[in-house]
C-alpha cells in the first residue's frame, strides 16, 4: 500500500464518539453557581448613588450657641464697668476741688472749708480715685473674658479685685456720708453747729460726690453678683 492511499483512507473519530464507544456519557461543563443573597445587596449598594458627607458649616466659634450666655454676661460686665467709671471719677474730682472761703466782717477775718481738713473726705477722695483707675485697668480683662468665655482664671481675678474695691469704696462713701450729714445737721449735744448754712458751695460739692459714689457702689455690687454667678455657672 502506498503512502498516498493511507493518507486518503484516514478517518477522524470525535471525542464524543470515543466516549460513546466505551459506554460513558459525555461529561458536560459544570453550571455556573447561583447568585448568593449577599451578592444582591452588594450589587445594589454598588449601583446606588453615593451619599455625600455632611458639610461643615462655616460658623465661627465666636458665635457658638453654647457660649452666648457667657458672652452676654461678659458684655453686661463691660458696660457696668464703663458706667461706674463716670461716678467715681466725678466724685474724686468734685471732692478734690471742694474749697470755699467765707469772709466775716472784713476780708482779713475769714473762715475756710477744704476737703483736706476732714480725714474722712481725704479717704473718700483717694478711694474714688483708686476705684476709677481700677475700672480703667480692668476693661482689657473684661474684653478678654468676652472673647474667651471659658477663661475661668480671668473671671476669678476680676471677681476678687471687684470685691476688694467694692469694700474700699463702700467704706469711704459711708464715712463721707457721715461727715456730710454732720455738716448739714450739726450735733447739738457736742455743740457742733451745721456749717452748710454758711458754706453752701462746699456742702453742695461734697453732697453730690457722696451721691455719685453710692451710685458707683451699687454698680460694683452688681458686678460682684454678676461675677459670682458667672463663676458658679462654670
Amino acid at each position: 500500500m502506498s503512502t498516498s492511499e493511507s493518507g486518503a483512507a484516514a478517518h477522524v473519530i470525535p471525542i464524543d464518539d470515543v466516549a460513546h464507544h466505551h459506554g460513558k456519557a459525555p461529561v458536560d461543563a459544570p453550571p455556573p453557581p447561583p447568585a448568593t443573597a449577599a451578592a444582591v445587596p452588594a450589587a445594589a449598594a454598588r449601583d446606588a448613588p453615593v451619599a455625600s458627607a455632611p458639610r461643615k458649616t462655616g460658623r465661627i466659634p465666636f458665635f457658638r450657641r453654647a457660649d452666648r450666655g457667657s458672652r452676654c454676661v461678659a458684655l453686661i460686665d463691660f458696660v457696668l464697668r464703663v458706667a461706674a467709671f463716670g461716678p467715681t471719677l466725678a466724685a474724686a474730682i468734685a471732692t478734690a476741688t471742694a474749697d470755699e472761703t467765707l469772709s466775716v466782717f472784713t476780708e482779713y477775718f475769714q473762715f475756710r472749708a477744704r476737703f483736706d481738713e476732714f480725714p474722712a473726705l481725704v479717704f473718700f477722695m483717694v478711694a474714688n480715685a483708686v476705684a476709677a483707675g481700677y475700672l480703667v485697668l480692668s476693661l482689657p480683662f473684661s474684653v478678654a473674658v468676652f472673647l474667651r468665655p471659658h477663661a475661668i482664671g480671668l473671671r476669678l481675678l476680676l471677681l476678687v479685685c471687684d470685691v476688694i474695691v467694692f469694700g474700699l469704696l463702700a467704706a469711704a462713701a459711708a464715712a463721707a456720708a457721715a461727715i456730710v450729714d454732720l455738716a448739714h445737721s450739726g450735733n447739738l449735744r457736742a455743740n457742733w453747729v451745721p456749717i452748710c448754712m454758711q458754706f453752701h458751695g462746699f456742702c453742695q460739692r461734697t453732697s453730690g460726690s457722696v451721691v455719685a459714689s453710692f451710685l458707683a457702689v451699687l454698680v460694683f455690687m452688681l458686678l460682684v453678683i454678676l461675677g459670682a454667678f458667672a463663676v458658679r455657672k462654670r
